[in-house]
């Protein structure tokens, strides 16, 4: 009898997740509040670690806990203002990716709940007046200097 397929399996492995960060990472770069807050002017390096990220977390390769350990979410975004628009931004650009993905309802749907879900519990902030500049960055999966 053979293992059942995990979710990175069944929605097509690393290539499906490496496109949903491609497409995000390129909605980000076009968002006046999203862009400003990653540290890096390159996102390459983001999306790298996303993509590595969100492929170990769905059953693939776990080179993600190899290189950067826990991955810690909540923790590592602590240091930087995440408030409701921040979030509703990061939610807009990574649902024109998952529609770019054309799953079948039921990936698109478990897909879209972790997403919702991981995005809500990285809010920090519920004043929207604080200085993004002073703690800023949004990147899932964590940047190198957390």
């Amino acid at each position: 009898m053979s293992e059942p397929l995990s979710f990175f399996d069944e929605v097509g492995g690393e290539a499906v997740f490496r496109r949903l960060v491609e497409v995000f990472y390129r909605e980000v770069a076009l968002d006046d509040v999203l862009k400003p807050m990653y540290p890096e002017e390159d996102l390459g390096p983001a999306q790298e670690r996303l993509t590595l990220f969100l492929m170990q977390y769905w059953g693939g390769p776990t080179t993600y806990s190899q290189g950067r350990g826990h991955p810690r979410l909540r923790m590592r975004h602590m240091p930087y203002v995440v408030d409701a628009d921040a979030r509703d931004r990061w939610l807009r650009c990574m649902r024109t990716a998952v529609d770019e993905l054309e799953l079948p309802p039921l990936h698109e749907a478990t897909l879209w709940d972790y997403l919702s879900r991981a995005a809500y519990a990285m809010v920090n902030t519920m004043d929207a007046t604080g200085d993004r500049g002073a703690r800023s960055s949004l990147p899932l999966a964590g940047d190198d200097r957390r």
